[in-house]
């Protein structure tokens, strides 16, 4: 693999940092341009690779941060479903705002390449076929699908007009350490800290709504085979997910296996409106193009996070 010049919007997040580390592993130069320097420590046979920037997107000077990388990996999104569908205005103004940023800044330089995490749980909306395959057509029914559905149709007009190489990963619903559950995104996640603090679960409606759930390791890998491979006209936009459809129901029964112990949950009697029911993923374009495959099903991808959240681990071992 070649070495390249990486630089990570939002690499102090949670798919930043693990992507971050798997490229700093494979020899790449990293910038990791974030809005607060991280806590937490990178691990020790990185950080020779591994640059920190501090930077505000909103006042970014875009023509100095790409003027010498290789490939930008877009993970800075300042919202969630609650979020944006609370704020549709300015969920749009901060993140479609940062985006056309970066990609002027890029069309100035005369082109480049960017990584882009779309929402592979939400830019399909209500399924009428199940998987949801790339060429799926795009249907959000919350603001935050929207807002990404938005970003990918100005990727695709830049990649059009300009000819940026650029690239979307529609990622299933990840998890994993590093997630921070007080922001909300991650049920697996979010039950497994609540679960570990013998903390009630909360589950808005039934418990039946359907997703494909993906470990953080899963998406890294993903992630960094999709920055580093060959450039391509027509196979630039892939579903990274397991490609199976799992419960909330289910995943508190793994989690209570795992545990040996039942969960406190406490089941709210409707559903949330901007909850797309089912969200399943066809992977099968990122297998044959980026030869990439998860390698963690949810029942050992529940036993691995649950095992780096009791070692206090911000990244995966995996």
């Amino acid at each position: 693999m070649t070495q390249q010049r990486h630089l990570i919007l939002g690499g102090g997040g949670f798919i930043g940092r693990h992507v971050a580390v798997r490229l700093a592993r494979a020899g790449h130069r990293v910038t990791i341009a974030t809005r607060a320097i991280p806590l937490f420590t990178f691990p020790t046979e990185t950080v020779d690779h591994i640059e920190l920037l501090q930077v505000e997107l909103a006042s970014a000077d875009w023509d100095a941060l790409v003027a010498k990388v290789d490939v930008v990996h877009h993970y800075a999104w300042s919202s969630i479903p609650a979020s944006a569908n609370a704020n549709p205005a300015g969920d749009m103004l901060v993140n479609i705002g940062s985006t056309l940023g970066l990609l002027d800044g890029l069309r100035r330089r005369g082109g480049g390449r960017i990584v882009f995490p779309s929402s592979g749980g939400t830019v399909y909306g209500r399924l009428k076929s199940v998987p949801a395959h790339e060429n799926t057509a795009l249907a959000p029914i919350n603001a935050y699908g929207a807002g990404k559905a938005t970003a990918e149709v100005y990727l695709n007009l830049y990649r059009e007009l300009y000819g940026l190489d650029c690239r979307i990963a529609r990622i299933g619903n990840a998890y994993g350490p590093g997630q921070d559950p007080a922001r909300g995104l991650g049920a697996v996640s979010t039950f497994i800290h609540r679960a570990l603090a013998e903390e009630e679960i909360i589950i808005w409606g039934d418990g039946e709504i359907v997703r494909d759930y993906i470990h953080i390791s899963d998406v890294a890998s993903a992630l960094v085979a999709l920055s580093c491979s060959s450039p391509s006209d027509t196979d630039f936009i892939f579903n990274i997910g397991n490609g199976i459809g799992v419960t909330l129901n289910q995943v508190v029964t793994a989690l209570e296996e795992h545990l040996g112990r039942n969960i406190r949950v406490s089941r709210q009697k409707h559903a949330r409106s901007f909850d797309v029911p089912m969200s399943v993923l066809a992977i099968d374009r990122a297998k044959r193009v980026l030869d990439w495959s998860p390698k963690l099903p949810l029942s050992e991808g529940i036993e691995c996070t649950i095992a780096d959240l009791k070692a206090h681990l911000p990244f995966s071992r995996f």
